[in-house]
């Protein structure tokens, strides 16, 4: 399959594009950086430097080729979320990167003559799509958030159901994503390591998590399964709270988990963006158990131990 990746440069793309490459498939890479993927060289993977959030760029002769002879797309594309303070030019980026770049993409994919487009584009959103709560749990079908994020989640999947009327969509509502060598498992291990660690916050915030191994499969196989359609929690079936999860990692590194973070430090340093992490949402793969979606790491231990081994 020859698939067109957009904002796949990164954490999620250093496991996403070797495996899909490995898998037989075809790539094209589209992103505003220049350097290559860990160095990554294969005689079926291209690379385009462009914005994709600048409609202009889709107009590239190479990205439009590309895009028309692209049977997928996968579309990640979005700045991080809480590394900043949420300044006024944050909040701008972040909208932007992700809401700008659907809609720039699916306009693109609509100009495109009608043999021409992608059979299936698969977009990521969030799981701050519902908002926080201590004690609700959500599935596909709870309503929307009214916080900062609930809101750009909304705008974000809106532009991704625009493509309905072009090609199968599958839009997946990505939580917190495991692996040893970034995201917020990344940022934990090296004070885990050293003994310093323990639960952020109170450690009674939710924590709706996925490994990033089940993450990429989760992606495979919605590329080729023409039954994955609509919208999907990409978390795995058992969310924890934070406490429970510094505990599991302390015991999975043998090292102690004593030492909480306090809440107003993290404020502090990312100003609105803290409550990122020191409110939390428990969120269910209801849609991924009924379609017989296999969690390889379904259960947190093995997801920690995957990922710090």
């Amino acid at each position: 399959m020859r698939i067109v990746l957009v904002g796949c440069s990164g954490f999620v793309g250093r496991a996403l594009v070797p495996g899909l490459l490995e898998a037989g498939h075809s790539l094209t890479l589209v992103s505003r950086a220049p350097q290559p993927l860990l160095g990554l060289q294969h005689p079926q993977l291209q690379r385009l430097q462009a914005d994709p959030a600048n409609p202009a760029s889709w107009q590239q002769p190479a990205l439009q080729q590309a895009l028309a002879q692209a049977e997928a797309v996968v579309n990640l594309a979005g700045e991080p979320i809480a590394e900043k303070r949420w300044t006024p030019q944050h909040l701008q980026l972040l909208n932007s990167s992700r809401i700008d770049t659907t809609r720039a993409l699916v306009a693109a994919m609509a100009a495109l003559p009608e043999g021409q487009r992608p059979g299936v584009l698969i977009n990521g959103s969030a799981i701050g799509y519902y908002g926080t709560s201590a004690s609700q749990e959500f599935i596909e079908t709870s309503p929307a958030g009214t916080d900062v994020l609930g809101r750009l989640c909304v705008a974000w999947e809106q532009e991704a159901h625009a493509a309905e009327a072009l090609c199968r969509v599958v839009i997946l509502r990505i939580g917190i994503v495991l692996g040893g060598d970034g995201g917020a498992l990344g940022k934990m291990l090296p004070v885990f390591r050293m003994g310093f660690g323990g639960p952020i916050g109170d450690g009674q915030q939710w924590m709706s998590w996925i490994s990033r191994s089940d993450l990429c499969q989760l992606i495979s196989t919605a590329l080729v399964d023409p039954a994955y359609s609509g919208v999907y929690n990409a978390v795995a079936p058992q969310p924890c709270n934070m406490a429970a999860f510094a505990a599991a990692l302390g015991r999975c590194l043998g090292r102690p988990s004593l030492l909480p973070v306090p809440g107003p430090l993290l404020q502090l340093l990312l100003g609105d963006g803290a409550k990122v992490v020191l409110e939390g949402q428990k969120v269910l793969p209801k849609r991924l158990q009924e379609q017989g979606f296999a969690f390889r790491y379904g259960e947190l231990s093995a997801a920690l131990a995957s990922a710090t081994s």
